[in-house]
């Protein structure tokens, strides 16, 4: 705990057998509460690993998409009352040793939803981010604040923490089963008016660390387009019509 808030990690996982024990062990375990780890139907020893590592462990019965991973997690995270949740990708790509710093900016009531960003400090560079990836994510962070009236840095890292009573507000079961979800929540996060707080995290790039392929980034991308126009059309033109 933190300022006796109750922190929960919740990891989706999908074919993480290779990095999922090194994750875990360098989770600073005297700030967490809980961790939760729900397993989309990997075709490797994932689940075994985690149960071997005591993790509480929630298999789905077929592979149903990182966001509805993500939905599985949120839920169960809110049925043992978190007051913080923090995702954290079991592919060692983010650093778990963030995680005192990251809930701190909640815990003491400075920030609703924090996202720890790769590009604060010019850590995409140094970690060697992969240029299409580099360049699609400085348009799509640029695109989106101004369609979302923001000034992050990043809209795109999976390392991020919600106040819980967030999730408890907004209906986010509806929202996509696939890799869009995360940026269908924070649009709705940003359109709430969620104060957002922002950490400077480095990430690495190998193998291991899970990625989606480009056909599918460029999926992502476009989607991500799409979701923030669509914020701007019902904030701006919808409302702009209800007062004629």
């Amino acid at each position: 705990m933190l300022n006796n808030k109750k922190i929960i990690i919740v990891m989706p996982a999908y074919n993480a057998q290779a990095t999922l024990e090194k994750t875990y062990n360098e989770i600073p375990k005297e700030f967490v509460d809980d961790i939760i780890l729900v397993d989309d139907f990997s075709k490797d020893d994932t689940v075994k690993i985690a149960k071997s590592l005591g993790i509480k462990t929630i298999c789905h019965s077929k592979n149903l998409g990182y966001g509805a991973n993500q939905k599985t997690c949120y839920n169960e995270a809110l049925k043992i009352n978190a007051d913080i949740i923090i995702m954290l990708h079991p592919d060692y790509q983010y650093d778990p040793k963030l995680i005192p710093a990251i809930a701190s900016m909640i815990a003491y009531d400075n920030y609703d939803f924090v996202i720890a960003s790769r590009f604060l400090t010019g850590n995409a560079k140094k970690s060697k981010m992969p240029r299409y990836k580099y360049f699609a994510n400085k348009f799509l962070t640029k695109f989106q604040n101004i369609m979302l009236n923001q000034n992050l840095s990043e809209y795109h890292s999976g390392y991020r923490a919600f106040r819980a009573d967030i999730l408890r507000k907004i209906d986010y079961n509806k929202l996509n089963n696939d890799f869009i979800f995360d940026n269908e929540l924070l649009a709705l996060i940003c359109s709430n008016n969620f104060s957002i707080g922002e950490i400077s995290a480095p990430a690495r790039y190998f193998d291991e660390a899970s990625s989606i392929n480009f056909k599918n980034s460029c999926k992502y991308g476009l989607g991500c387009i799409k979701v923030s126009l669509s914020h701007f059309f019902k904030k701006h033109i919808l409302n702009s019509i209800k007062y004629l």
